[in-house]
């Protein structure tokens, strides 16, 4: 059996984070970086608030994701060959994006921005496939861990250094260097080895209806729906409204915006990573539990950051245990996703969980505002720490759970 140190620095892993890289790298530049663009060519705020639209392609990607499933291009095999399609896509489209400006076509910008969000979101639908089937299962924890320490440097780099470089050099000349960076990813997809999988579905009504079919035919299936909506329900409220109850403290945004880029980024890449090391030796369903209780708890030390007030150390503690417990409870919950999937529908059904994924973060937490008027902050912060029972219950069910047998096996 492998130790944690051999998994950790084999081959694959190191193409695990190069991926988690390129993958995290255009976000930030159809978001943040974009707005900023925008508002320095004086582009007025209603027209900055619609360029939020560019982003809906990550929110459904899950309705072309069979389509990377069922059909694939006749080079590298099934997923790098998406790989490389994607990566160069991004590239053209970023690079796309330099050489016009706002001032000159927003139409043209937004239509770029657009393509850079298709073809991330592309990228991520074969990269969360390519990940679930080229590792073993003992090594989705690590894998999990090194790809969002890749994807949050990269947040950074497209994010804050891009920033920064805007301030010295011309838009043009920032978003060239942010498309060169897909080089990152595309020396991944000729690094690492194309997965052994069962063969893709045969018409596209397989690859639509089948992964669907599949999975609600295990036993436990809904049990399993419900657990992926509240296993997060606790980090999702907890820090819903996290800026406002800093700045009601009396911290500054400056204080806020570097103690969460500094300390939380270093605090969630070390949760990851602590938690990918972790997995293996308590296997999957222990870390569920363990990580569970922890970033649950973690909303507590918002209840101290509420009573002891304006403290840059207390700031510093509860933003780097809160992302330190989430980080952890990331990597098992991540881990966890890919052992659901059927590597013959890898890609559709990631994307199908991801987006269940996605609904504590931007539905169940819209109520929040509401909730802290009625409770005061204190209560709000104790009310999101219990609500980590519902997803720690639903475990019990855990042994129930059915997951799919790895075609490679059955063929075997």
């Amino acid at each position: 059996m492998k130790s944690i140190f051999q998994i950790f620095v084999s081959r694959r892993m190191f193409v695990m984070l190069l991926l988690g890289f390129s993958a995290g790298i255009p976000y930030a530049l159809t978001a943040g970086t974009l707005q900023a663009w925008l508002a320095t060519e004086n582009v007025d705020i209603k027209t900055i608030g619609l360029f939020a639209l560019v982003g809906i392609p990550y929110n459904w990607k899950f309705i072309w994701a069979p389509l990377m499933d069922r059909f694939y291009p006749k080079f590298l095999g099934r997923r790098r060959g998406w790989m490389l399609v994607t990566q160069i896509g991004l590239a053209a489209s970023i690079a796309g994006m330099a050489l016009t400006s706002p001032s000159f076509s927003l139409t043209a910008m937004a239509t770029l921005a657009v393509l850079v969000a298709f073809f991330a979101s592309s990228q991520d639908i074969v990269i969360d496939a390519y990940r679930t089937e080229a590792l073993e299962e003992k090594e989705y924890g690590a894998g999990s861990a090194l790809y969002i320490m890749g994807y949050r440097i990269a947040m950074l780099v497209s994010g804050g250094l891009a920033l920064i470089m805007a301030d010295h050099y011309s838009w043009k000349i920032v978003y060239t260097f942010m498309a060169a960076t897909i080089v990152v990813g595309v020396i991944a997809t000729f690094l690492g080895p194309e997965p052994v999988t069962g063969k893709p579905p045969r018409t596209l009504r397989e690859a639509v209806v089948e992964p669907l079919m599949e999975f609600f035919r295990r036993p436990g299936a809904i049990e399993v729906i419900f657990f992926l909506l509240l296993y997060k329900l606790d980090v999702a409220v907890g820090t819903a409204l996290m800026t406002k109850f800093f700045l009601d403290l009396g911290f500054t945004k400056t204080d806020i915006g570097a103690v969460t880029k500094v300390f939380g980024l270093i605090a969630t890449i070390v949760g990851t990573l602590i938690g990918g090391a972790l997995i293996p030796r308590l296997g999957l369903f222990r870390a569920l539990v363990i990580f569970g209780i922890f970033q649950g708890l973690a909303n507590l030390l918002f209840v101290m950051m509420a009573r002891v007030g304006n403290d840059r150390l207390a700031l510093i503690f509860t933003i780097g245990g809160e992302n330190l417990a989430s980080g952890m409870g990331t990597a098992a919950y991540a881990a966890f996703l890919m052992s659901l999937c059927n590597k013959r529908f890898t890609a559709t059904q990631y994307a199908l969980f991801t987006s269940l994924m996605a609904v504590p973060t931007k539905i169940l937490s819209a109520p929040t505002g509401y909730l802290k008027e009625a409770v005061g902050w204190e209560n709000y912060f104790i009310i999101a720490t219990l609500l980590m029972i519902p997803g720690l219950i639903m475990l019990i069910r855990y042994p129930h759970w059915k997951r799919p047998v790895d075609p490679t096996e059955a063929t075997a």
